[in-house]
């Protein structure tokens, strides 16, 4: 596990060179940042990161952060993702304030910066197909060769535009490319494409436009015309800021400074779109939302809250350098706010019945339970006894190891809140052999957990009344992937576990739950933090969803340091 950049979990080595460039403009300049993600897919833990890094330092600053969907490739974007990118940034706590603006709004302008381009000899039509453009491009040790194309008269380049954004060219017929450098050493310099032509219909200007820039000229451009002053871009970018500041200074315009950061990285994970919507479109998932996914419509659906992702994006801080960071992090940040915030309830997911012999065949005993802990304005609930009862398999067994401070045959335990009790005799189903019931015996004195004579017991347990418990499903969930980088491996698919998920159909849970709405998260104690399913929930049918267990293996990690 990598967990090497979390060694000042505060540093913001960006807030640090925009607090040195407001003291430099005597504070003159209110700050303005930007998240500009593509419609194309939904957003992930990785997006929160540079989300909560771009409005956060907005917000600090008393400056304004900009959504701007960068929506220049029609043949991928749609207004499905706009809406849940929308929603996602709002659940996160952000509001846009009406600052919501998209990559087309600016078309009109982004044309003409163009034709700017071209009348100063920095942009020519190219007919070179892709696969050509890629040829001569050149490597690294290879300089790259320059098109025959390169030398058109600005009178026949602008010709060529003209008639590209009017549909006289077939897609892939003609590109437009920057004048810049074919030797340079950055590739990124190499007269890089700045607009194709594409013949599909685009989710807002319909039909209005045939040809769209690339990201590379969309980007600085609506930047400009924003008044951003800080972009701020994940680390792939970095070699892209040559291009930003040449095509910027070429037009003369308003010029933003562009800082990068390494993106989040986060052990058993993909945060790759490219890769996520392979898992969607092969059904290797139910579908962007589903609880196993690190989108944050799945992580909300599973129950993370937006308090643990901002707290998680916290502590990691922001890094020059790319590293891994351990999903157990990710873990310890939803059980340090789920444990303030979420109610307790007994559940019982592995059912195991329990008679109690000695208890009144029809007597019902409501014993007070506290509702949290953390937060005792929460109060109490009540839950119900009765003489028969269910118990998890886990916490019952015949021949124990040392240690097993649960029940055994001839042992004592607590029941929680309720009584101590005591296994006298296991019933066995006769064709499995497996154990069906357990015969037990309570002590009358011992109510609410407590013995006159003081003596202790091996350990305390928890239940649900037979009678009274109301039955849900749970799903438990595991890492979907089974190796720590899953996007190095050579095939995604092959390493998706095939144990990623286990639906238990059989189990009971405490009947103060009856009410429970989807997205009601809570503790079954003992067991972990488990949400009610905001899909599946309904007809008065409850679905769980786990959300983290209790064990806590960052803390244990970080204890060891």
């Amino acid at each position: 596990m990598h967990n090497d950049n979390i060694t000042n979990i505060n540093s913001n080595f960006i807030k640090d060179i925009i607090t040195s460039d407001l003291v430099a403009n005597n504070n003159k300049e209110n700050i303005i940042t930007r998240f500009p993600p593509e419609p194309n897919g939904y957003l992930h833990i990785g997006h929160a990161k540079s989300i909560n890094l771009n409005f956060g330092l907005a917000e600090e600053f008393n400056g304004v952060c900009n959504l701007r969907l960068d929506d220049t490739n029609p043949n991928k974007e749609n207004a499905t993702y706009v809406e849940s990118i929308k929603k996602d940034i709002e659940w996160l706590g952000w509001s846009l304030h009406n600052k919501l603006y998209f990559a087309s709004d600016y078309f009109p302008q982004l044309f003409e910066f163009a034709v700017n381009l071209i009348k100063s000899s920095k942009a020519y039509v190219d007919d070179l197909t892709p696969e050509e453009i890629r040829e001569l491009r050149g490597t690294l040790i290879k300089p790259g060769i320059e098109s025959p194309y390169r030398e058109r008269s600005v009178e026949e380049n602008l010709n060529l535009f003209t008639e590209m954004k009017n549909g006289k060219h077939e897609e892939g017929a003609k590109v437009l490319r920057a004048k810049i450098d074919m030797q340079s050493g950055n590739l990124n310099m190499r007269d890089p494409v700045l607009y194709r032509i594409i013949n599909a219909e685009h989710h807002r200007t319909q039909n209005r436009w045939c040809i769209y820039p690339m990201y590379d000229f969309a980007h600085g451009q609506c930047d400009s015309i924003e008044k951003v002053t800080h972009s701020i871009c994940t680390l792939e970018f970095e070699d892209h800021r040559e291009l930003y500041d040449w095509i910027l200074d070429q037009l003369k315009i308003h010029h933003p400074k562009q800082i990068e950061f390494a993106r989040l990285n986060l052990s058993y994970t993909v945060l790759s779109k490219r890769k996520l919507m392979k898992l969607v479109d092969g059904n290797y998932v139910e579908g962007w939302d589903d609880p196993r996914m690190p989108t944050l419509s799945g992580l909300r659906r599973r129950g993370y809250t937006a308090d643990s992702i901002k707290n998680f994006c916290t502590k990691i801080g922001v890094a020059k350098r790319q590293n891994t960071i351990d999903i157990s992090l990710l873990e310890h940040s939803l059980r340090e706010d789920l444990n303030k915030k979420s109610q307790r309830a007994l559940a019982v997911l592995h059912p195991m019945k329990v008679t109690i012999e000695n208890y009144p065949e029809d007597q019902i005993e409501h014993f007070d339970a506290i509702n949290n802990p953390e937060d005792s304005s929460k109060g109490f609930r009540k839950i119900p006894f009765t003489k028969e009862l269910y118990i998890d398999k886990n916490d019952f067994m015949v021949n124990p190891p040392k240690k097993f401070n649960r029940l055994t045959l001839g042992s004592e335990v607590r029941l929680k809140y309720a009584y101590f009790i005591t296994c006298i005799e296991t019933i066995n189903n006769p064709q499995t052999g497996e154990i069906d019931e357990l015969i037990c015996t309570y002590d009358p004195n011992s109510k609410g957990g407590q013995s006159p004579d003081g003596r202790k017991v091996r350990g305390t347990i928890h239940w649900v009344s037979k009678k009274e418990a109301i039955k849900a499903e749970v799903r438990i969930y595991n890492p979907l992937f089974l190796t720590e980088k899953p996007d190095e491996s050579t095939d995604l698919i092959q390493d998706i576990n095939p144990n990623s998920i286990e639906t238990l159909s059989n189990c009971f849970i405490e009947p103060s739950l009856s009410a429970t709405k989807p997205g009601d998260i809570f503790q079954f104690e003992r067991l972990g933090y488990f949400c009610a399913d905001e899909k599946y929930c309904k007809d008065s049918k409850l679905v769980f969803n786990q959300s983290v267990s209790l064990k806590d293996s960052w803390s244990k990690i970080n204890q060891s340091k």
